[in-house]
């Protein structure tokens, strides 16, 4: 086994054990994450499209069903995460490091999905 493949599964399955991780807590805890939601600056009504687009795009990525619509969905991780550590940073209460591992296994899942998934 290759090192771009090992690359490449770890960066997936980091960033799809952390986009679950916030899945879950956006569906079955609710309140905690509208009040994070409040806290650093944005709508609550996002809480659950952003379930969704995540759930989708998880499903774009492990399906590999169109280049486009992976690369459309690697793009919305990538928002995602870097909106997430600019909004944790800017508000200064420390829980922006989910956002960095999530950011670097977004990166680096999408480097090497090119050699191990066309």
């Amino acid at each position: 086994m290759n090192i771009t493949k090992i690359l490449y599964w770890a960066g997936t399955i980091v960033l799809t054990a952390i986009m679950c991780f916030s899945i879950y807590n956006y569906f079955f805890n609710y309140s905690a994450i509208s009040g994070y939601f409040t806290h650093l600056g944005y709508p609550t009504y996002l809480v659950y499209p952003l379930a969704i687009a995540k759930i989708l795009g998880l499903v774009a990525i492990w399906g590999n069903f169109s280049k486009t619509l992976k690369e459309w969905a690697y793009f919305g991780f990538f928002l995602n995460t870097t909106m997430a550590f600019a909004a944790h940073y800017i508000t200064d209460n420390g829980g922006y490091l989910f956002a960095v591992i999530a950011f670097i296994g977004v990166a680096v899942s999408y480097y090497f999905s090119k050699n191990q998934r066309p």
